[in-house]
């Protein structure tokens, strides 16, 4: 991992603390297996999901609802799927 990737994946990282332990489990156990495997699409999306509040993001990744953007999909039904 060079220097660049480094920092992206410490913002990634922080930006994962969530106020629910149960987020921050799913978003970062993601992170460590298959942070080296993501495409910079996938990151950008994976940033954007991040922007989302906290109850809108377990209501997706507990599979309470879908989100209505495709990208949003594929990406938590990775993160859900590699838990």
């Amino acid at each position: 991992m060079n220097s660049g990737e480094d920092v992206r994946l410490k913002k990634l990282r922080w930006r994962s603390r969530r106020g629910m332990q149960e987020l921050d489990t799913l978003l970062n156990n993601y992170l460590d297996v298959y942070y080296a495997d993501l495409d910079g699409e996938s990151l950008q999306v994976l940033e954007r999901l991040l922007d989302t509040e906290d109850d809108i993001l377990w209501v997706w990744l507990s599979g309470q609802k879908n989100s209505d953007d495709p990208a949003f999909s594929r990406l938590i039904d990775d993160i859900r799927r590699k838990d």
